[in-house]
């Protein structure tokens, strides 16, 4: 898979920690704070990041067909790769994020779906997580890129 460009489909937001994921059409990311009225604000996991092309392939592997929100992510983005991405500078809409590392799948996976968390384990099924260097107000069909594309 090596797609450079893409937008966002989905945000959610996570009000209370363990809470229900809330759908939302925008989002506020504070610089260095993530996902403004997050449960995981000014965390060390600003934002989470999933890629609908990935959660498909995990949904075929399974045989399935999982909602995202299971993830748990914040963003779910197409036409970009997350795997191997540690470092890079992702831009949606006005904003900037800094992926710190791959988003590793809990056991709440497994809770979820039967299956789910050990195919996640896999070229960075869990997505990524991310730190914002530049904030801004997010909408869904914002452009995603990679900044050095």
């Amino acid at each position: 898979m090596t797609f450079s460009s893409g937008r966002l489909d989905r945000i959610w937001v996570k009000r209370v920690h363990r809470g229900p994921m809330d759908r939302v059409d925008r989002a506020i990311l504070d610089d260095n704070r993530g996902v403004r009225d997050n449960a995981n604000y000014a965390g060390r996991r600003q934002v989470t990041i999933i890629s609908a092309e990935r959660w498909a392939d995990l949904n075929a592997s399974l045989g399935a067909s999982v909602d995202p929100v299971v993830r748990r992510a914040n963003l779910l983005i197409s036409g970009i790769d997350l795997e191997a991405s540690r470092g890079r500078l992702l831009l949606v809409g006005p904003c900037g994020l800094r992926i710190g590392g791959e988003t590793r799948p809990c056991e709440r996976m497994e809770e979820a779906f039967a299956g789910l968390q050990a195919v996640m384990r896999e070229r960075w099924g869990g997505g990524a997580w991310a730190v914002v260097e530049a904030g801004g107000e997010i909408a869904l069909g914002d452009a995603v890129r990679w900044a050095d594309d």
